[in-house]
This record gives structure tokens, sequence and C-alpha cells, in this order.
């Protein structure tokens, strides 16, 4: 067997071997995903700049290109072990199985993977790849070849052009199996069941609604990001290459640490306690200036203020950990969850309960500061630490605090486009979660600083529209924009990176008016 075919052999293995590990992860309850799992394991691993690069890069796409990679790896893994195979097949063998040791490895990192089940969809993996591995190498050349068969140079016996199809055909189809095998074992991980489970859910009235929209604070321009966001369309940044499946009747949040009397709750006991409403405008760290890592909604959910008052404080609490159950954690001070009375643990987004990309059952909600330090979603656990404990960012590089700075953005004109001449808008949106937003200003071409028109404000914690009536001539031109908060201070026009504590400047686009 040739070099090239003995690869795509070693190809089709490894593919069969991962197909084989995701369909059994997709069938056996709580059997965890091996491919997730390395992927997890890398995530936790690599330095703080690199993540910082990847989120900065790949946006939202950082989690299908970190999949893709491994895929990827894992090809020319099996490529050169099938390689291998041809003189050394159980060296060969033993590679496939390492790896499958090195997938096990990685998922018993995380405590909710069973040993016995881990070591299962390993063994299956393993074994179908191996025994895929011999067929293609070992069996189907010796029934294809020739009474006589030729040799290549190092004296490999060379396949007739009708083997050559037949072993083609053969790999192929096992590779596909492979494919088809994983796909369905992601169809099968529970997403689904998460449908119908959030559709099972009945929404409590809030005690405090959050109320109708005020005529005027969404001036409905096109192009103009909406009040709300969509649920689909708000962005997701997280460390969780897959979502966790939890079933609301298997939940449990826990309320620990620094308390008197620290309290479990079901979904239930959570649901019957009174809940709240607000629009709340969440930005994450890694939203470059202009950027759209940034959404509104209205949230629903229990208040953590009175979460906090019935577990009782103790002396030297001084730091609210989220605690999410695929083992992330964000911490920030404990008077911002006792003062803000719309810090919440929340259960609803948008009027429906949380999407699962967004943490259903339950997730931590609090204005004014960045994700990564309060956003925790799939919550689990709330801990009382005092200040030392640090969240899951801190280590790799960005700041212990997170409050969010004063931005705006500019939609329209989008960046690059080509305008016509005459009276066209320039609009967008600007927040500063708990001050509230006083005021934006356009500058044209390095002009003077003109005020721009804003919309009815909705609270201080949701960002604010705002747009400008401008005679636009032709030629090229260039735009910023500022914000003022609520506290009279001015966006800093001082361009800062988004480490470690959030990007910061003018937004400046440039665009062409048509003559």
């Amino acid at each position: 067997m040739s070099r090239g075919r003995a690869a795509l052999a070693g190809i089709a293995a490894v593919a069969v071997a991962l197909g084989v590990e995701e369909l059994a992860a997709g069938l056996i309850p709580s059997a965890p995903s091996l491919i997730i799992s390395i992927g997890d394991t890398f995530i936790d691993s690599v330095p703080g700049w690199l993540e910082q690069w990847a989120i900065a890069t790949l946006g939202t796409a950082d989690k299908p290109v970190l999949i893709g990679g491994i895929l990827v790896v894992a090809a020319l893994l099996g490529a050169a072990l099938g390689v291998l195979a041809r003189r050394w097949f159980v060296l060969a063998a033993g590679g496939i199985a390492l790896f499958a040791t090195l997938g096990v490895v990685a998922a018993l990192a995380d405590d909710r993977s069973p040993v016995f089940l881990s070591a299962l969809v390993g063994v299956l993996g393993a074994v179908a790849g191996v025994a895929l591995l011999y067929v293609l190498v070992r069996v189907l050349p010796s029934r294809q070849l020739p009474p006589e068969p030729t040799t290549d140079a190092d004296g490999t016996p060379v396949l007739s052009p009708v083997d050559r199809r037949r072993f083609l055909a053969v790999t192929g189809s096992a590779t596909l199996l492979g494919v088809l095998a994983g796909v369905a074992g992601y169809l099968l991980s529970g997403r689904e069941r998460l449908g119908e489970l959030r559709a099972a859910i009945r929404l409590p009235v809030p005690v405090e609604q959050a109320g109708p929209v005020p005529p005027g604070a969404d001036l409905e321009i096109p192009g103009l990001t909406p009040l709300f966001i969509p649920n689909e369309e708000f962005y997701r940044i997280d460390t969780a290459l897959r979502v966790p499946v939890i079933d609301p009747a298997d939940w449990q949040l826990e309320i620990r640490g620094m308390v008197d009397d620290p309290f479990t709750l079901t979904y239930a006991e959570l649901m019957e306690l009174p809940q709240i409403e607000a629009d709340i405008t969440l930005a994450c760290v890694s939203n470059e200036v202009g950027g759209d890592l940034v959404g509104n909604a209205r949230w629903q959910g229990v208040p953590l203020r009175p979460l906090l008052e019935r577990a009782g404080l103790q002396e030297g609490a001084t730091q609210l950990v989220g605690r999410s159950v695929d083992g992330f954690t964000a911490g920030f001070p404990v008077l911002t969850a006792l003062d803000l009375e719309e810090a919440m643990v929340a259960v609803a987004m948008n009027g429906e309960p949380l999407p699962a990309e967004h943490g259903f059952p339950a997730r931590l909600v609090v204005p004014g500061l960045y994700g990564y330090v309060s956003a925790t979603k799939w919550l689990s656990a709330i801990e009382l630490t005092d200040w030392d404990v640090d969240g899951y960012w801190i280590p790799r590089g960005w700041a212990k605090e997170g409050p969010i700075k004063t931005q705006a953005r500019i939609d329209v004109p989008r960046r690059g486009a080509a305008v016509v001449p005459g009276r066209q808008p320039i609009a967008g949106v600007a927040w500063a979660p708990t001050r509230g937003i006083e005021a934006v200003e356009v500058s044209i071409d390095d002009g003077p600083w003109q005020r721009a028109e804003l919309a009815e404000s909705l609270d201080v914690d949701c960002w604010r529209q705002w747009y400008l009536p401008w005679e636009a001539t032709p030629g090229r031109h260039v735009i910023a924009a500022r914000a003022t908060d609520g506290l009279g201070e001015v966006q800093t026009d001082e361009r800062t990176p988004v480490a470690p504590d959030g990007a910061s400047g003018y937004p400046v686009i440039e665009v062409v008016v048509d003559s």
C-alpha cells in the first residue's frame, strides 16, 4: 500500500473513532463528548493573551474555529498513523488508543463526567478506529492483490486500478459514516430536548414590571440597531464549547460560602420567589470601540439582595462569585449586588425563558459590569467570599473589577459605505449602564462637535439611540462620536485596547459620498 492510501486509511480510521465516540456520547445519558472535552481543556490551558487574541480576532466564531482546528489536527494525526500502520501496525493502533485516552483524561478533568462512561466512550471509539485501520491496511489489500502483484520503489505492493477504486470507495464510505455518526451524536446531545424543556415553562408575572416602551424610545432609522436585540441575534461570548443540557427538574442553586445560613433552591422554588423585570444593556470586555459585542434585552428574574439577606452575610464577605455548571466563575463586589435593585438571578430574556445559549435555566445579570466579572451563565452556585478569590478571567490577565465604560457607536452610515449626496442621518447607540446617557456629540472631518438628537430614555441601565441630520457632500468624510453619561463624564478620546479592563476611545468611521 502506498503512503497516500495509507494516509487516507488513517484519516478514515480517526473519523470513525471520533464519530463513534460522539454517537456514544449522544446516546448514553451523562456520557461526555471527548472532542468537546479536549477543546475545553485547551481553552483552560492556553495563556490569557491567546484567548484575548482569539476573541478579538474571531469574535463569536472562536468556538467553531477551535473545533475545526481539533478536527484538522486529528485528521493529520490519522494520516501519520495510517502511514505508520504499513510497517508497524501495533504502534499505529497504540496511537489511536493514546489519542482516545487523552480525550478520556480531558473529560475526567470535569467533575461532572462519570469515570466509567468517559472510559466507555473512549474504548468504543478506539476499538472502532483500530478495527477499521486493520481492515483498510491489512485485510483489504491482501484480498485485492493479484496472484503476482507488482511493487513500487520501496517494495510495497501496488494495487490494480480496479482495486484502487474499491479501496477508495471503502475508505470514503467509512469516512462518511464516521462524519454522519458524529453529526448524529451532536443532534442527540440534548439540544432538541432543551427546546422542549423551555417550551414547558410558564413564566410568573413579575411584581415589578419594566413597563411599556415610551414613544420615541426607538427611532426606527434603517440600519440603526433596534432598542431590543432579538434573542437569536444577541451576542454570545463564553467558554462553553457545547451548551450545557440542564433539566430544570434536576437543577439547584446553592447560596453558600461566607454566610450564616446557606441554602439551596430548586428551579420550582426559585420561580415561586418574587421576580422583577428590567431593561439592561450587557457588554463584553472584549468589545472593540465601535464593536457589536454589546446588546440590550428585557430581563426577568429574582433580585440578588433578598437572596443574600436570607443567607446572612458574614463579616469579610466582600465578593459574590457566580459558579457555572461548566466550571466557569466570575466575581464582583457584594456591595454592587446590594446596591443595585436590578441585579438578579435571571430566568427570562425578552419575555421568554432564557435561551440555552444565554444561560438556561438561570444566570446572573448585573447592570454596569462587563460580563467577565458578572454574567455567569448556567448558574449552579452563588458563593460569598473575600476579595482574594479570583474568577476565571482574572489570572488570565484581566482586571479584577470591570465597570462598563461610557461608549457610543456609529451604526449609520456603515463603515466604508457609499452614501448618496444630500440629507442623510448619522445614527447609533450609546450606553453607560447604571449612569445613563445624557448627550451624544458628532464631529465630521475634525470639525466642531455637534449635539445629536437623543431617543427617549428607557432606563439608565440600557442604551440610548441617537441621530444627527447631515448634509452629505461628495467626497471622503471622517465621522467621530462621543457620549456623555448621566454623571457628566465625557467619553475619553484615549485609545486603549480591550485588555485589561475594556477598550476606550472615540468610534471613528470613514465614508465616501458619491459625486
